[in-house]
């Protein structure tokens, strides 16, 4: 029986992938990310996914390794983390009233069979309009604005009330794991998945 493991640490998507029932297992990558050209959100997501999900598999000889990376897209632009209170102000100033992307890409890679799938998801947040008294009560709270891509938490304090609607994969969105499409790609994998459990 082939186990599943996760090619991240994320807690996020640890915690959202644990909700389909297939024990898995979680290990870091180790991938340096600065070595991948930052050409569109795509071509971005697939290789670091790819990368990830090699570097992991590569430590083992019967597994099913998945590898995930995301990103988010505004204006054509890829979005990184703020590294300024200000930076992370401005970020949501020039988010309101408009909408962006948020890209994951997932590859999987069946060991003992050698069959690879690579995919995009790409999911649109559309943001009401929020004004700046929002924007900085919503800073004061949260302590961890520097280590969102998108420079706040869809889930939790005041930002959980800025998107007015998503199209697309919630799970994507909010948790960086498009959990539909992976159980499709296991299903492709296993007919049956009673064999993970």
């Amino acid at each position: 029986m082939s186990k599943v493991i996760l090619a991240t640490t994320s807690p996020y998507r640890k915690e959202v992938f644990a909700y389909i029932g297939i024990p898995f297992v979680t290990e870091k990558s180790n991938v340096d990310e600065s070595r991948v050209k930052r050409e569109s959100p795509e071509k971005l997501v697939r290789a670091l996914s790819q990368l990830k999900a090699e570097a992991v598999a590569k430590n083992h000889r019967d597994a099913i390794v998945i590898g995930m990376d995301s990103v988010g897209c505004f204006n054509h632009q890829i979005l990184e983390k703020p590294k300024s209170r200000e930076e992370a102000f401005q970020r949501l100033r020039s988010l309101s009233l408009k909408n962006f992307q948020f890209y994951t890409g997932v590859f999987v890679i069946d060991i003992a069979s050698k069959k690879r799938i690579s995919r995009i998801v790409k999911t649109e947040i559309f943001m009401r309009n929020l004004s700046d008294e929002e924007i900085k009560r919503y800073l004061n709270e949260d302590p961890e604005i520097y280590n969102y891509a998108l420079g706040y938490d869809p889930l939790k304090y005041l930002s959980s009330t800025f998107v007015r609607r998503i199209e697309g994969s919630y799970n994507n969105f909010t948790r960086g794991i498009p959990l539909e499409e992976i159980i499709e790609i296991l299903y492709e994998l296993r007919e049956d998945l009673s064999e993970f459990i």
